[in-house]
């Protein structure tokens, strides 16, 4: 056999070494078929140019890749007519050597296939990145597999028939971003570069794309990971696959692939199926933009794989004879120098991997994810699936099948009546092919018959109004559709349409539109799952844990888990691994409906809804991190906390979760540590009140549970006492600082102010931040004068004459609402201000005539709405307390800032205020005595005299004047 050597290649020789040139040349089993493709070229186009080469170097290019010495079977993803040609090339064959393009790191992974029922993907994940951006972490590679596939077969046969070897060729998955370009966002655009230019332009064989993600959960189970497959065929040529799309009549690639390739290959020859499947890679190959990075990583990964198919025949002495090299059919068509055992082109450097650490696991897939994944249309696997299946059971082939496999029977001894390859020479089977009609498959009544009843009994099960009529309608539409498409037998596509025609009157009643159910009806919602010995470490044990509970946690439904911890005290355990798993994995994998853990705080009794077979996928990643769930957690805490955004609110939330998740001391204080090194570093206030909230917990834990505050505890106190004394000043003119950040460093340092002075802080510099501040807007000037009457600077008499003054001047009066803003915001350091805001309030509402207070009440709402929430019913509970509860006592009733002060009684007037102590303490003997005690007094002084103001008076009353005066003005004397 000879090979015509294409121009635009120097290393291109002929299959028997003579090395012929030029395009024109008419040579071996494809000459005639050369020169009619070239005739017809010169006829359509008026000359023999370009259109002339391109037909001529596709038929080089078949000649070249069937003359190969290895022999390349080439494949399409998800494509029965593949994967039945795989089954009859390899029992016919037999190989020795079966060669896959697949990332060679995933190979120790394929013989746990056994334990999983497919489909599933094989994942590599890295979260600790050495060698790329941080921002594209975490990476995360998967490699889909379904029964319905060639490489499943091949990987199938290889793994069950002794002594054959399946190798992995393709790059490795550290190489898919190495090769990346850098200035990429990543695929989904956040976790990594992408290595296709998406849908519209197509996609390439053992194509790696970017998740775009869809609609529905089983969509999303491959997360944002780049996707790696065997053998996308798909035009890249935008024109090219919309010219094709419209001349076949059809809405998307995957039925016309399916109408024009998959249904006339299913039953062809080896020698024909490989001539056409190369001639479409080729196809492709050629009518593509040339120059772009995406070139280069085709020809690079082509170049990667033959170097390390020609590595190993040299390490193993294999015969090329007896290998098989299985890979996308765009790459069988390569014209790369290094392609074919025998070129003299020297081996592809490749690079060494990354310091990346891989890990490496199989976690479930579907065929929305898989569809979802590569830009399928929705619904193509699932067809491709039911195609398969006919196929099968039509053809009497028997599929290899992973001993063990679950979902499946086992792979079966019952012999084949296989279609055998031809020994002889290679014969030109594309002339054949290409000149004769597209085959007329009859119509199955039967088969189109039971679509149809079952898509109406789908239908009427998710709320439509669906009848016999509309079964009869969607049976004729799919042949009337079928028809006005030039095809005699319905294709799942033409029902899928005449479905949604015919049932999809107005409005989807449920959560599943009808296309969706057509999809269903074909196996759409299979959802592949992992095996517990495929599980890694980590996701064994959990499910080994949880075993108490009596569930059976692989399934895909929700369970419901009662713990009656008082009566089983055993179950704790399994308690406190759902409450870590709660925090670990997604909200809806594993939720409580009764029972807390909080700080200090556990349930006697828990209810769970449990649905980790559901997100068997979240679970296995987590393997991915550690052994153990408390080892993952604890690394996940001390990254919170060590990470270039951390925060000293963060921190806290992880001393927090460490507490009441780990109970690890050792943890809490490095965590704790970290938390006062962040908070010392902080230049902004935004966590202010989120810092004020966590440490006034942790604080009355720690009070609650030990002897002593914990070290980290009081240097964190006092750190934020200096931290929020010195950024005060700025924080009250500053407008990018709100309120309540300003209310919340304010209620840091007056609740935190007893222990900052016990822990050696200086009360000045409180005092000097608050001279020093000088703020503009209402709310942070009332906030101001709230601390001022806490620091005994501004008495409560003067507060109530200034908010007087703001009232009566009309000016101020539509501002108002935003000073009783700062006021509320001031309840939470100076919370004793509640009575006197209450009565600012009333007292507005009384003073206010209507024209001025109606508009004025929205805007007042909103305000205590927007920025005091959590202290409005600390307001409402004063006013509660102020006010009458019932109607008859409003009436008569006084305000108390309103009341009139009581007149003093003759016998306080004629004994003073040093009388008024005294029978102040005569009333309370009990008390007094005590007192007496605790000062080494006697008891004898108690007695009260005759005359209250003279010389009898008790010696403690008369030893301490400074004490009675102080005394007397609070009592209201003199």
């Amino acid at each position: 056999m000879t090979t015509a050597t294409a121009p635009d290649d120097p290393h291109r020789t002929t299959g028997d070494g003579s090395g012929t040139a030029g395009a024109g040349v008419a040579a071996g089993p494809f000459g005639a078929l050369r020169e009619q493709l070239t005739d017809a070229a010169a006829t359509f186009a008026g000359s023999a140019d370009a259109l002339a080469g391109i037909l001529a170097g596709i038929v080089d290019d078949v000649d070249r890749a069937l003359g190969e010495r290895l022999e390349i079977f080439p494949v399409c993803h998800h494509s029965p007519a593949s994967a039945l040609a795989m089954v009859r090339r390899l029992r016919h064959k037999q190989p020795k050597v079966i060669y896959l393009e697949l990332c060679e790191d995933l190979q120790p992974l394929l013989g746990e296939l056994r334990n999983c029922r497919l489909p599933v993907a094989v994942q590599a994940f890295a979260s600790e990145l050495d060698g790329f951006p941080a921002e594209w972490g975490p990476l995360s590679v998967v490699a889909p597999v379904t029964e319905a596939s060639a490489e499943y077969q091949a990987i199938a046969y290889a793994l069950e028939t002794p002594g054959v070897e399946l190798v992995l060729v393709d790059r490795s998955t550290d190489h898919v971003f190495q090769w990346s370009p850098r200035d990429d966002a990543g695929p989904a655009g956040a976790t990594g570069p992408t290595d296709d230019a998406g849908p519209t332009d197509g996609t390439g064989p053992a194509a790696v794309t970017a998740s775009t993600g869809g609609a529905g959960e089983q969509a999303a189970l491959h997360g944002d990971a780049v996707g790696v497959e065997i053998g996308d065929l798909r035009p890249r040529f935008a024109e090219l696959e919309a010219y094709l799309l419209h001349h076949g009549k059809v809405r998307h690639w995957s039925e016309w692939w399916d109408q024009y390739v998959e249904r006339p290959l299913a039953g062809a020859d080896h020698d024909t199926y490989r001539q056409v499947m190369v001639l479409i890679g080729s196809l492709f190959r050629r009518l593509r933009p040339a120059g772009s990075d995406r070139t280069e990583r085709d020809e690079d990964r082509e170049r990667y794989m033959w170097t390390r198919m020609r590595e190993h025949l040299a390490a193993s002495g294999a015969d090329p004879a007896d290998c098989l090299y299985v890979c996308g059919a765009f790459h069988a068509a390569s014209r790369v120098a290094q392609f074919g055992l025998d070129s003299p082109a020297p081996d592809f450097a490749i690079t060494p991997r990354t310091g990346t650490r891989w890990r490496y696991g199989l976690i479930p897939s579907s065929h929305s994810a898989i569809e979802a994944q590569f830009g399928l249309a929705p619904g193509s696997v699932s067809i491709a699936a039911a195609t398969w299946t006919k196929a099968v059971s039509g053809s009497g082939l028997t599929p290899f099948r992973l001993d063990g496999q679950r979902g499946g029977k086992g792979r079966g001894r019952r012999k084949v009546a296989a279609v055998a390859a031809p020994t002889g020479p290679m014969a030109d089977r594309l002339s054949g092919f290409l000149a004769a009609p597209p085959p007329l498959d009859g119509l199955d009544e039967a088969e189109l018959r039971g679509w149809c009843v079952d898509i109406v009994r789908l239908a009427r099960r998710n709320g439509y109004l669906a009848s016999t009529a509309d079964a009869i309608a969607v049976f004729e539409t799919s042949i009337l559709l079928a028809g006005l498409r030039n095809r005699a037998r319905p294709t799942p596509y033409d029902f899928a349409d005449a479905a949604v025609t015919c049932i999809e009157k107005d409005v989807v009643p449920g959560r599943r539109d009808v296309r969706r159910l057509c999809e269903i009806l074909l196996g759409g919602d299979r959802i592949g799952q992992v095996g517990y010995d495929a599980l890694p470490p980590l996701a064994r044990d959990v499910l080994d844990r949880l075993q108490p509970l009596g569930l059976d946690l692989e399934k895909r439904t929700i369970g419901r888990a009662l713990l009656d911890l008082h009566a089983t005290p055993a179950l704790t355990g399994c308690s406190d691994l759902l409450w870590m798993l709660r925090h670990l994995l997604p909200a809806d994998a594993v939720r409580p409906i009764m029972g807390e853990r909080r700080l200090g705080h556990r349930s006697i009794q828990e209810s769970w809804d449990l649905a980790l077979g559901r997100h068997q996928r979240a679970l296995i990643e987590l393997g991915y991190e550690g052994v153990t769930v408390e080892q993952v957690l604890e690394q996940r805490l001390r990254r919170a906390v060590r990470g270039t955004d951390a925060t000293a609110a963060g921190a806290l939330a992880a001393v927090e979760d460490a507490i009441r998740l780990l109970n690890s001391p050792r943890l809490v204080d490095e965590l704790g540590a970290r938390a006062v090194e962040l908070l010392a570093t902080e230049r902004t206030v935004d966590d202010a009140p989120e810092v004020l909230r966590r440490i006034r917990r942790l604080l009355a834990h720690h009070r609650a549970t030990a002897p002593a505050l914990p070290a980290w505890c009081e240097a964190f106190v006092t750190t934020g006492y200096a931290h929020y004394c010195t950024l005060l000043p700025t924080a009250f003119v500053e407008e990018e600082t709100g309120v309540r950040q300003v209310g919340a460093m304010l209620g840091f340092l007056f609740s935190m102010e007893s222990l900052a002075l016990s822990l050696g802080c200086d009360r000045s510099q409180l005092e000097l931040a608050v001279a020093q501040s000088h703020p503009e807007s209402p709310a942070k000037v009332a906030l101001l004068w709230a601390a001022r009457h806490q620091l005994g600077l501004l008495p409560l008499a003067e507060l109530r004459e200034r908010c007087a003054e703001l009232l009566a001047n009309p000016l101020v009066v539509p501002a108002f609402p935003r000073y009783l803003s700062g006021f509320v915001h001031a309840l939470e350091p100076v919370p004793g201000l509640a009575p006197f805001v209450v009565e600012t309030m009333s007292t507005a509402f009384a003073r206010l005539p209507d024209p001025v207070l109606l508009p004025w009440l929205p805007t007042l709402i909103t305000t205590l709405r927007e920025h005091g929430p959590e202290l409005v019913p600390l307001l409402v509970r004063e006013a509660a307390r102020t006010f009458p509860g019932t109607l008859p006592e409003l009436d008569a009733w006084v305000p108390p800032w309103l009341a009139p002060a009581p007149t003093p009684t003759p016998s306080a007037v004629r004994v003073g205020p040093v009388g008024q102590v005294h029978t102040l303490l005569a009333a309370h003997p009990a008390a007094v005595e005590a007192v007496a005690a605790l000062l080494g007094c006697d008891g004898g002084w108690s007695t009260p005299q005759a005359t209250p103001a003279g010389p009898s008076e008790s010696a403690l009353v008369a030893a301490h004047p400074d004490t009675v005066e102080a005394v007397a003005a609070l009592l209201g004397g003199g």
